[in-house]
């Protein structure tokens, strides 16, 4: 398993420990215009578990891959969280802001894949 896959396997395996729901993986790469090669999205139904996902997958990629996010957004309102892993960017909302803001269909001519918890 490459490095990238194993970075965005750290990721899911994060957010469904803290039980994120709706969880999307959009594949950029082949996208001239894409600012990263893979966005992870879910939401979360409180406040409090828009933080917890964050630091679920900010434990589980440092734990297990040694990288640290390289920048992280939104934290303290914690409506809308932004990590970004360079290759990968984590995007963890409440239910309201992940619908309102609708990421998936401003990436809709992009792979979409929708994630299990297994």
């Amino acid at each position: 398993m490459g490095k990238r896959d194993q970075l965005l396997q750290n990721i899911i395996e994060g957010l469904f420990e803290r039980k994120a729901n709706e969880v999307v993986h959009i594949d950029l790469d082949s996208l001239d215009y894409a600012p990263c090669s893979n966005f992870i999205i879910c939401h979360a139904d409180s406040d409090t578990q828009v933080r917890a996902l964050a630091d679920s997958v900010e434990n589980k990629v440092e734990d297990n891959l040694n990288i640290k996010v390289s920048h992280r957004e939104g934290i303290e309102n914690a409506q809308w969280v932004l990590l970004d892993y360079g290759d990968a960017v984590v995007h963890i909302f409440l239910k309201e802001a992940r619908d309102y803001y609708r990421l998936e269909d401003l990436w809709g001519d992009a792979q979409i894949t929708m994630i299990k918890d297994e």
